[in-house]
């Protein structure tokens, strides 16, 4: 009777510690499966088209400098010398930031408020270079720059994580390259860039072993893009067979105790 009580509470004992492998193990997939889900905004790309220019928005930063006067639209450090980035040269003026208000407009030297949201880059440049000439330059050549557009990359990538758009044109192919490549379990043939935000997603899947993915104008990135990089079918399979052998061998173990106890108390 104690033996078959005890062999009552052994099963279900195996029975939860199963369960909660398998629940361990569905928590595992869905996380893993956060950006490998398909919805009606999914489409497969074979040739795009660029996505239009970014346009300027409140809490950008901006970086300007006069070409023709670099002393003037930067900071240069007391006593003279340059604390800017490796490479500068000594004396030279760091460039000064300035930040996007909520009214739309950005604070600058001898102008004050200049309302720059809702214009692209070159827009901005060409008004503030107006500004300026009008007032207090002569023949201003402004470099604008948007210091805080940036993309984001998970997945089979070697270094994922959150990488700056330095350029106007950088592509997928130069933000997969920065990332250090694709893993040796990285899937080449599908890899995903999810665009517009939560309200209105846009997701669009890119075969990297196809030559005219290269000139494909819709791997222009844009400010805020996901890029996933699934596991290829290799991969996915050796997982499926780990992640079995994980469930199973503790089960059989503890099987094989239960059965050796149950025979040893028979005896």
């Amino acid at each position: 009777m104690a033996t078959k009580k005890w062999l009552s509470n052994y099963r279900m004992a195996f029975t939860a510690g199963v369960l909660l492998m398998l629940t361990a193990s569905c928590s595992y997939k869905q996380n893993q499966l956060l950006f490998e889900t398909h919805g009606a905004n999914d489409r497969n790309i074979s040739m795009g088209v660029a996505p239009p220019e970014y346009k300027i928005q409140t809490q950008d930063i901006l970086q300007m400098r006069n070409l023709q006067d670099i002393n003037y639209v930067v900071t240069v450090p007391a006593g003279g010398s340059a604390t800017g980035g490796t490479g500068s040269a000594p004396n030279a003026p760091v460039p000064q930031t300035y930040q996007v208000e909520n009214d739309s407009t950005v604070a600058l030297p001898a102008l004050g408020k200049v309302k720059v949201a809702g214009l692209t880059k070159l827009e901005a440049s060409k008004k503030i270079q107006m500004l300026y000439g009008r007032t207090v330059l002569k023949n201003p050549i402004i470099d604008l720059q948007i210091m805080n557009l940036k993309v984001s990359i998970f997945g089979e990538v070697r270094q994922p994580g959150s990488y700056m758009l330095v350029s106007d044109k950088t592509n997928l192919i130069d933000i997969l390259a920065q990332a250090g490549g694709l893993t040796d379990k990285g899937d080449e043939k599908k890899v995903k860039i999810v665009r517009g935000g939560m309200k209105d997603p846009q997701v669009m899947y890119f075969d990297l072993g196809d030559f005219r993915t290269v000139s494909n104008p819709a791997i222009i990135l844009q400010s805020q893009d996901i890029i996933y990089v699934a596991q290829n079918r290799r991969a996915i399979k050796n997982e499926k067979m780990q992640d079995f052998s994980t469930i199973v061998q503790p089960g059989l173990l503890f099987l094989n105790t239960a059965l050796l106890i149950f025979t040893i108390a028979r005896k």
